[in-house]
């Protein structure tokens, strides 16, 4: 149950045949809003990067940090985000998290060094940690039946459209030039979002917490998010430093402190304490087999992102701009087929997954077998229907995924449940670019000049495309119907 301050959230139910609450859609869009910030500046900086580094005579390493300390804050923050939403009000964590990464993009386009812009990426991960839960949450407790499951597929379209198109507007923002900010455009650009976003909320997002009280759980906390930093760090930087001792004695801890990490939360349940996830959740079936899937997709879609921009611009020589119109065509498959996801998950059941992870595979297969044929010299507009499919299949997959793993998750825990389930997500994304980077880097001849880079965006494809066969497969796990089974 919840609590609201505007207009009281009707119990949830689900199920496509469940009576609709529809509090009205302005509430959706408003979140929807801190998704697609959080989700845009973890793709829109790659395009910025090299201009970034010129103008700030940044190193190779505080390059790396740029990317990096925005994944690893975000990544490592969004259980403890989930937990606080849940019990000091989802649309108050939400507003904070929403001014906090406000602030932080501005910290970030007026850095006069590249040590500024990573403490700014830094903060910005905190923010969208505290941000981005709230946002499943809030779907999942504000709406039920028709409109929650059209809710849901308005987040797999907004989550796919940041991520999709980010290299697109951020080469646009880069070719504009507006007032000749350059790459400091790509994120000084959200601040006119936060700032209605900001103005909105309080008018439109009902506030809603867990009705039990509950106390923080610092220990639980600390120790979750070292286990997620330990195991961050390693997937983000060990391929460049040649994994050295150092990395795998840092996932050896991670393990370790999972393992604490769980004992205790099961110890502090046992004693009625307050704790930050409650191992239970863990026992659904639906929950965990969707985690799972949550995470190879994301290991398998992330990962193909940056292998393709690779080979755009190094392979095929594009700017960023012309890389992102490429992309466009993968976005207009995933907008294609996003929107209407959850009509085609209430005929076909959990099976809409499997059909996105095949149709993902199928699209992939083909945008090999167009690199093949034409070489690196031919045409990119080859590459389009492969890309429009595998875009396709990402819609099938998002929206769906997310509404099955969170239906039946009881409301009181839907923000402890919502930052789980991102985190999968974040460390999908992680693993994902981690090992795609040992196999296109292992392919990849510089001495062969742009057909090195086709070679190896080709050899890459045999892991991009096999995870959507993976995918399929874990779908049979996730329960058939509305009873478990």
């Amino acid at each position: 149950m919840t609590t609201s301050s505007a207009r009281p959230a009707a119990a949830p139910a689900t199920g496509p045949d469940a009576p609709t609450t529809e509090p009205g859609s302005a509430t959706m869009w408003i979140v929807l809003t801190g998704l697609f910030m959080a989700v845009l500046d973890f793709f829109i900086v790659n395009v910025a990067l090299p201009a970034t580094q010129q103008e700030l005579h940044a190193s190779e390493a505080a390059v790396q940090w740029i990317v990096a300390g925005y994944g690893l804050t975000y990544g490592a923050g969004l259980i403890t985000g989930g937990r606080l939403g849940d019990m000091f009000g989802r649309r108050a964590v939400f507003m904070t998290g929403m001014a906090l990464f406000t602030l932080a993009s501005v910290f970030c386009g007026i850095a006069p060094n590249s040590g500024v812009l990573v403490v700014g990426r830094l903060a910005q991960g905190v923010a969208a940690a505290l941000t981005a839960p709230q946002v499943l949450a809030v779907l999942r407790t504000v709406y039920s039946g028709k409109a929650q499951a059209r809710a849901f597929s308005m987040y797999g379209f907004v989550m796919g459209v940041a991520a999709v198109f980010g290299q697109l507007i951020g080469g646009g923002l880069m070719r504009a030039d507006v007032f000749g900010l350059g790459w400091r455009a790509c994120f000084l650009i959200n601040v006119p979002i936060g700032v209605v976003a900001l103005l909105l909320t309080p008018r439109f997002v009902p506030e809603s917490k867990a009705e039990v009280k509950s106390r923080l759980d610092p220990v639980g906390m600390v120790l979750v998010t070292g286990a997620l930093v330990a195991l961050l760090i390693p997937l983000i930087q060990g391929r460049e430093q040649g994994w050295p001792m150092w990395i795998w004695g840092s996932l050896a801890a991670s393990a370790v402190l999972f393992a604490l990490f769980f004992a205790y939360e099961k110890r502090l349940i046992g004693r009625s304490g307050s704790a930050l996830i409650d191992p239970a959740m863990f026992r659904d079936r639906a929950f965990t087999a969707g985690l799972l899937v949550q995470l190879v997709f994301w290991m398998g879609q992330a990962s193909y992102f940056l292998i393709l921009a690779l080979f755009l611009q190094y392979g095929r020589g594009l700017d960023p701009l012309g890389a992102g119109v490429v992309f466009t065509a993968l976005g207009l498959g995933y907008m294609a087929t996003s929107a209407t996801a959850h009509r085609f998950a209430a005929k076909l059941g959990r099976q809409v997954l499997t059909l996105g992870g095949l149709l993902t595979t199928v699209g992939l297969v083909l945008t090999g077998l167009a690199v093949a044929a034409n070489g690196v010299e031919g045409s990119a507009w080859w590459l389009v229907p492969g890309l429009f499919l595998d875009g396709a299949g990402m819609g099938l997959v998002v929206a769906p995924l997310a509404s099955t793993v969170l239906t039946r998750v009881k409301p009181q825990i839907a923000g402890a449940a919502s930052g789980v389930l991102t985190t999968a997500l974040q460390l999908g994304n992680s693993l994902g670019v981690a090992i795609i980077g040992v196999i296109f880097y292992g392919a990849v001849s510089t001495e062969d000049g742009p057909a090195g880079y086709g070679h190896a965006y080709n050899v890459s494809l045999f892991y991009s495309a096999a995870v959507g066969v993976v995918l399929a497969v874990l779908v049979q796990l996730l329960p058939r119907g509305k009873d478990g089974k």
